[in-house]
Order: C-alpha cells, then structure tokens, then sequence
C-alpha cells in the first residue's frame, strides 16, 4: 500500500505486481523475520532504493490514509534498498495455529492456477522391456508434479503414452518368433515384461550373428503397418505380456493415470499432418521417397519425418499426439516429463508444429530432468545390464526389512514385510524427489534408507514420532478441557522457526507448481 501511494503521488499506476515484492529472510534474524528488496522500483520512481526504503518504513510507521501497518501488527524500519519487518510473533502464532487447524489437510492449497488446464504427460514405457531406475524418476516427478499442481488449483489430466509399435517393438518380436518356442511368462516363471525385455537382449546378440536382422524387422514393421493378421497377433500377444508386468509395478509404486495413450492407435494422425504439411510446401520430400522438415533458420538441421518407406518416427508420432490432444482435452499447459537428452527432439517438435500453424506453441513444455546414476557408475540402455525396477524395489525392502531387525524394531511395526515396502517406497521417492528435476542425481539406496538426515526413512520416523505424541494428548485429553492456547508462551527462537515454516508451506507448494518443481517441497518438508 505504501509503493502504490508513492507510485500514485509520482503520476504512475498504482498497481505494485505481486511478483515485484518478493520477500526475502534476513542474514541476521535480529534484523527482522521478513525483507523486501525495493531495487526494482528505483529506476520508475527516479529514487535511489535505500531512499525508497526509508519513505516505505516512514509510511508504515505513520500509517494513515492508502497504509496498512505490518502484516498481524509489528514494525517496519529501512536497511539499505530493504525494508525489514519484524512482526508481532503472538499474533501471528495464533493467527497460523487457527488456521493450520481450521483446514486439516487442506493446508497448503490454493486456487493460484484456478481454471487453468495442465496435460501432464509422463512414464511412457516401450513395450518391449520393463521400467528402470529412470522410469521411476520420470514417474515420481509427473505424479508428484501432478498433484502439486492440484493443490495449486489447477485442473490436471494424467496422462500415459504407451510406445507399442515401431523397430524397437519388431526386434523382440522377431527374436522370440526365432527362438521362442511357444514358451510364454507362466511357462518361463517370469513376470511379462520381463519376459519379453529378455527377448530384446537376445536379439543385439542375433543381429551380431545374422547381418539381415536389421532389413528383417523393417520388413516385420512394414507386415505389421499393412495389418497382417499373424504379426499383429505376435505383436498383441507380447504387447499384454508386457503391460500386465508393468501395470503391476506402478500399482507397486502407487503411480496411476487419468488417460492412456497408444502410439498403435494414433501414429497415422501425424503422418497425415505432415503429408498434409507436404502438399502446403512446409516439408521437402527426397529422391528415395522421404520427407524432411529444413530447420536451418531456427538453429536446427534438417530433421526427416518419415522413412522411404513410408513408415513414422517418434517425431512423426508427437507431431500428430500434439494436435490430436489438443482436440481430445483442450488444455492451457502440456507438459512432457522427459529425459534432459531429448531436449533435442522437443526443439525440434516445438518449431515443425509452429511452422504447421499449431495453436500457441509456447503452451507445450518439456520437463527435462537428470540422469539417474548409481554410485557405482552411470546407468546404461537395455543391454541386459540395466537396473530394473522391480529388481531395486525388492533390494530396497530387503534392506529396509534388515534395518528394521537390526534396530530389533521388528516386533515394534507389526507387519514387517508392509512396513518394509513403505520405508523402501518413501525412501526411493523422496530420493528421486529431493533433487532438482534438472540435475543429474545418484541414487545410493544404502544411504536413501537411513533415517538419519535429509531421507524419506527420517521424515517417516518424524512422522510417526509426532502421531505418537498427538495419540498420548488425546489419551489425557479430558485434563486440557478448560485450557487455552496462549501463544505468547511460543517465545523459543525453534518454535518460532517450526510457526514461520508451517506459515510458508501454501507459497511453498504455489512456488513449486510455478517453477514445475517438486523439490521445493521436499527441502521444505525436511526443512519444516
């Protein structure tokens, strides 16, 4: 209210956007419990900032007309280009404790994106394997990313893309129709994605040995896109295999979508575009029958969208995905959670839909987080080394399971194996999450399950810690029947800490959502 009066008085809008006046915690607690840097006001009040602090503060101290006084009482005085609040901690204790307790769960929600559509796409599996340490980070990161954006207001579709055709697809089928036998995931012991991802190894071992491999799973590709009844049988068959197993896993995981779907179903719609873009002369087509897209003027190279033979790429594919879900549920925000190394591909997506004339491309967004790597070294593809999901879930609840008895805590949780599964989730998700989505990470699933430091094991045992103190007050609750919270008791420089950090929790998730971030919730919660 200050700024807007000294804007007004100098002829200028009174309107002070919210993000102008982002606050800061002092250095020094004795400064004050909140700052407000005032460098941006002074080149359009011609002021220096620290004289623009000085006639804040004044402003706040006299109160008057346009003014308000310190949020919940307190004072406001000038230090340097900043304006430090110190406010009234009784009151603003009561005012945060009566509010914590009024919205229960619902702490934390806002309606900052009320009506505002977010596509959120993630997880897209290839049918030919199982998930592996990078799925379940991409995983975390959209189901997280999802609900934070809920609780920010925004309205949210979930949604899966299943990679169920194209070469990679072929290469499993043709090396389980050589050498297969008719076995089947029941018949072997193996859980369906599994089963068919072994097919996928064995083939790099069948391409090394037969040098027509390669022309024979294009061919088994070109069978299967003219809809030749034994391949597309093959192809289902290996298809529900898979999807069984991997289904299996996100129930393990607790990762669910509101939509899912199928590259099978949809490739034709992007290789009509871009047929279509042909004939508008947005692409070039080659002697041997290609189509390429020249992104030479956007800093790009020359890209093709579709092979001499006619068939998709995955470019082809989300050229077509973009459009189509654009019509199925119209959204303001589509956001791909995807590797840091496509980031390529997604440039490239991006320009070709521009030039197509896509509605807004700037409301298409990649989410483009880390590798994962293990301590021992980096992870690789599918070569039969990978680190399987599955595989590391059940390593993680052995390990939890081994702590537990270690502790002799065993009889204490009751059912060891639940438990076990719980801390092993906790401390591989809030792993995944604890890093920013950008940055490569390790994943040392000795020190995720510790429950001491910044882990998800500590914040469980926090967690119950505190259950147990609220059961005991409502064991004795009668006794505290006639009491009344007294804030002004709260006067320990903790306590005031832990009602700053509950305070905070609603612009913490508002701050994560903005800057499609679970991690600012996670530092925050082991902050808290």
């Amino acid at each position: 209210d200050a700024l807007a009066s000294m804007l007004r008085e100098a002829g200028l809008p009174g309107d002070v956007p919210a993000d102008a006046l982002t606050p800061e915690t002092p250095p020094n607690p004795a400064m004050g419990d909140i700052a407000f840097p005032l460098f941006g006001f002074a080149k359009t009040l011609r002021t220096a900032p620290p004289l623009i602090a000085q006639e804040v503060a004044r402003r706040l101290a006299a109160g008057g007309a346009g003014t308000t006084a310190a949020p919940v009482g307190g004072t406001a005085s000038a230090a340097g280009p900043y304006v430090n609040v110190r406010l009234d901690r009784p009151a603003v204790t009561a005012e945060v404790l009566d509010a914590v307790s009024r919205e229960g769960d619902a702490w934390g929600r806002t309606d900052g994106l009320a009506g505002v559509r977010y596509f959120v796409e993630f997880s897209c599996p290839n049918t030919n394997k199982p998930l592996h340490i990078g799925h379940l980070r991409n995983d975390a990161l959209g189901e997280s990313l999802s609900r934070i954006l809920a609780a920010a207001g925004a309205e949210v579709l979930k949604a899966n893309l299943i990679n169920d055709r194209g070469v990679h697809i072929c290469k499993s089928m043709l090396a389980y129709q050589r050498f297969g036998g008719g076995a089947t995931p029941e018949s072997a012991g193996v859980k369906g994605d599994h089963f068919v991802g072994d097919w996928y190894v064995r083939y790099h071992r069948l391409s090394q040995e037969d040098p027509d491999a390669e022309e024979a799973v294009r061919a088994m590709l070109r069978r299967w896109e003219e809809g030749d009844p034994a391949t597309r049988e093959l192809w289902r068959r290996m298809n529900d295999w898979v999807m069984e197993g991997i289904s299996e896993t996100y129930r393990r995981t607790g990762i669910g979508f509101d939509r899912t779907y199928r590259e099978s179903e949809l490739y034709t719609i992007g290789r009509d575009i871009v047929l279509d873009g042909l004939a508008r002369g947005l692409f070039e087509r080659e002697a041997d029958g290609s189509v390429w897209v020249d992104l030479t003027a956007e800093g790009l190279d020359r890209e093709v969208l579709l092979r001499s033979d006619g068939t998709s790429l995955y470019l082809t594919q989300d050229i077509g995905l973009a459009v189509h879900r654009a019509k199925d549920w119209p959204f303001d925000r589509l956001i791909y959670v995807v590797a840091s190394e496509q980031r390529r591909h997604f440039q490239v997506l991006f320009n070709v839909l521009a030039r197509l004339g896509f509605d807004r491309p700037e409301r298409l967004h990649h989410l483009a987080y880390g590798m994962v790597h293990l301590p021992e070294g980096k992870m690789k593809s599918r070569e039969g080394t990978v680190v399987d999901a599955d595989d590391l879930l059940d390593e993680l609840e052995r390990m939890a399971a081994e702590e537990i008895r270690a502790k002799e805590r065993d009889e204490d949780v009751g059912d060891l194996s639940a438990t076990s599964r719980d801390i092993a989730l906790g401390a591989l998700h809030y792993w995944l999450l604890a890093t920013s989505p950008q940055k490569d990470m390790t994943f040392d699933p000795k020190e995720s399950l510790s429950f001491n430091g910044n882990t998800g094991p500590y914040l469980q045992y926090t967690g119950a810690r505190i259950r147990s103190m609220l059961r005991k007050f409502e064991e004795r609750r009668d006794r505290f029947a006639a009491a009344r919270v007294r804030p002004e008791l709260l006067s320990l420089p903790g306590e005031w800490e832990i009602v700053k950090s509950a305070a905070l929790f609603p612009e913490t998730v508002a701050i994560a959502a903005r800057e499609l971030s679970p991690s600012n919730v996670a530092v925050h919660l082991f902050e808290l």
